[in-house]
């Protein structure tokens, strides 16, 4: 059995060892405001190629990339006014472009999927700040987890599916959005609002404007965002959406101040109703849920609105069935 990775506060030390692997191109998990990423060194091919072997992910699903400061992401991709006034309304934040790639950009092509365009973001958690400060390059991170299942929000979520996989793993706590990031692609004439996140669509309307939504696509042609695959963020047990009764054996993915009665096992999102608390909630009680001896997960319905289109948007790529 391999031994898992060790996991490390965000001390100084730590931090100057995981910048040291990630220079010889070794993978680091890492905290962000979202989920936990697995950092590569998104210059180096092979440092790349390693993500997708490590989590089993397909090849034409890109990687986002994860620059310390606005200034570097315009250094690879071509901003418009639109990008710029994205990034000062929510950089650092959960937020994602899909921009132009620069041809002159450093970026391995791997991560792009093919593309001719990039996925960029800054991201605010201090760890992940730190760590992309320190090692001076940009970080190509996936969620830290193996492809298609439950996005990690705890360094211990991290060790459960990568294990021995990873150099390190730094420990910045539990996730404070607990959804991956908002992705929107610029690359149009129109803003395409490619996946729901932490930053919701009608904040980032009131800076661009209304946006285009993108279904679903199906095959396996390239995507131009992560997080597009019909399956992804899956338990092991069938999740079973909008119950509104439960079923012999069933967990219950509950929301709200009445949990429907019968339950084997019960996680609410948030008591209280608040959609915040439920995202930051969802992977975490997802895992807490998806155990032996039951025998699926009801989920309750999510008011689909703000940060609720994001937590429906996970449970509904949850819930898919999947191929093989």
């Amino acid at each position: 059995m391999t031994e898992s990775a060790p996991i490390l506060p965000p001390t100084a030390d730590a931090l100057a060892a995981a910048g040291r692997a990630l220079a010889a191109g070794r993978l680091v998990a890492f905290p962000t405001e979202t989920v936990y990423g697995l950092g590569a060194d998104a210059t180096n091919d092979h440092a790349v190629a390693a993500v997708f072997a490590t989590k089993g992910r397909p090849r034409f699903n890109p990687l986002i990339v994860h620059f310390a400061e606005p200034d570097a992401a315009r250094g690879e991709t071509d901003f418009d006014d639109r990008a710029d006034a994205l990034a000062r309304a929510f950089w650092p934040g959960p937020l994602t472009l899909v921009l132009p790639r620069r041809a002159e950009s450093r970026i391995a092509l791997l991560a792009s999927a093919g593309l001719d365009t990039l996925a960029v973001r800054v991201p605010r958690h201090p760890v992940a700040q730190a760590l992309l400060t320190r090692c001076e390059r940009p970080l190509a991170a996936p969620s830290a987890n193996v492809s298609g299942k439950i996005s990690p929000t705890t360094a211990a979520h991290v060790a459960d599916s990568l294990g021995g996989k990873v150099a390190m793993i730094l420990d910045g706590g539990a996730c404070s959005v607990g959804v991956e990031s908002t992705v929107v692609d610029l690359t149009g004439d129109k803003p395409r609002l490619l996946r729901p996140g932490g930053i919701t669509e009608e904040q980032l309307a009131a800076v661009v404007g209304p946006l285009a939504t993108v279904s679903t696509s199906a095959g396996d042609e390239a995507r131009p965002s992560p997080g597009m695959l019909a399956s992804h963020y899956a338990p092991d047990l069938p999740l079973r959406l909008d119950a509104g009764t439960l079923r012999s054996g069933e967990a219950l993915l509950a929301f709200g101040p009445q949990p429907l009665p019968g339950a084997a096992a019960v996680a609410n999102l948030s008591p209280s109703g608040d959609l915040t608390e439920a995202a930051a909630n969802l992977f975490a009680m997802l895992r807490t849920l998806d155990r032996p001896g039951l025998t699926g997960i009801a989920a309750m319905p999510v008011p689909d609105h703000g940060l609720g289109r994001a937590i429906n948007d996970r449970l509904r790529r949850a819930a898919a069935r999947r191929s093989g």
